[in-house]
């Protein structure tokens, strides 16, 4: 399903199709001519937007309510060739002053999806969205699937009991579910409003209103970053055929680059913005990882992926994006 009209006619759908990833995915197969269908809880401390969907908003259908809600799922769930299972929360911070609600939106809701699939539309191919949270501070790098998952945070626990979910019902009742670990993903349609979902939109909006970028314990913390065009490329390749069924696979794996290394780029393209190296807050030190790059050897064996994007050309037309369409994104500023 790699060509351009391999995706013609097909029925998808996509869930957490209001965020950043979900939504470019849905823009990469409407022009390839799929059916699609969105769901998304449009939680208010998530990334869903209907901003998101400019563009193509008559030709998706998108539902909200929450997975959990497992009555609503069976109409969207039936007849779909794949389904891109983006829900949930993804912010650290949140998971450990809000725990419950963490599992609700990362276990709850995928075994009701999971749970809705079997019953229904077992022949669906599912590709969930992972994260390298899962794997907690590397022991060695680059980091492999091999790597021992020991998660620093609640978010990444529940994540990996997800990931463990996924692959029980592919084992237990013959579902088709891939899982892909995601690195630092950046690009247009990212959540803006507040810093607690990923550093790198929060650097974008400071640079784009002219303030002070703070870099934690001066950002020496090393990352590899992978643009969404290259992650939307990820998913549809992982959805393209049988031999990536029941495994798990990294993205990411380019060249390390530093927080400050991102943030210097960012002065460079926005020059109103300032950097400050500033003492590592309590409870973001207590999670941090510390240095991180993937080895994304194994998917690229499998499939032929690669990020490709740089990150310079990200970036600009990440600054580029919201330049103009600001209003959209901003709301009232939460940290």
């Amino acid at each position: 399903m790699t060509t351009r009209t391999a995706w013609r006619g097909k029925r998808v759908l996509i869930t957490g199709g209001l965020g950043f990833i979900g939504s470019n995915l849905a823009h990469r197969l409407v022009g390839l001519g799929a059916d699609v269908a969105l769901v998304d809880s449009l939680h208010p401390e998530c990334g869903g937007n209907w901003a998101n969907l400019a563009g193509i908003r008559p030709r998706v259908r998108a539902e909200t309510f929450d997975l959990a809600e497992m009555e609503k799922l069976a109409w969207m769930v039936a007849g779909r060739d794949a389904i891109f299972n983006l829900a949930g929360n993804v912010s650290h911070i949140d998971s450990m002053r809000a725990p419950l609600d963490d599992e609700r939106a990362n276990v709850t809701a995928h075994i009701a999806l999971l749970e809705t699939v079997r019953a229904i539309n077992p022949a669906a191919k599912i590709v969930y969205a992972g994260t390298r949270q899962v794997y907690g501070k590397p022991q060695y790098l680059p980091v492999d699937e091999k790597h021992p998952a020991h998660p620093t945070d609640v978010n990444g626990a529940h994540k990996l009991a997800a990931e463990h979910l996924h692959l029980v019902y592919a084992r237990a009742h013959g579902l088709h579910a891939t899982i892909l670990r995601l690195t630092n993903t950046y690009g247009p349609r990212m959540l803006m409003r507040h810093n607690r979902q990923g550093f790198i939109a929060w650097f974008v909006r400071q640079a784009l209103d002219g303030e002070t970028i703070k870099l934690f314990g001066g950002g020496g913390q090393t990352r590899d970053l992978d643009y969404v065009d290259d992650v939307v490329n990820a998913f549809l390749l992982a959805a393209a055929g049988e031999q990536t069924s029941g495994e798990v696979y990294n993205l990411g794996g380019g060249e390390p680059v530093t927080l400050k290394a991102i943030a210097q780029l960012l002065c460079e393209l926005c020059p109103q913005a300032k950097l400050r190296s500033v003492p590592f807050p309590a409870e973001k030190k207590a999670i941090d990882i510390g240095d991180y790059r993937a080895d994304a050897s194994k998917f690229r064996a499998a499939t032929g992926w690669r990020a490709k994007t740089p990150l310079r050309t990200g970036l600009e037309r990440m600054v580029a994006y919201y330049t103009k369409h600001k209003a959209d994104y901003w709301g009232e500023c939460e940290q």
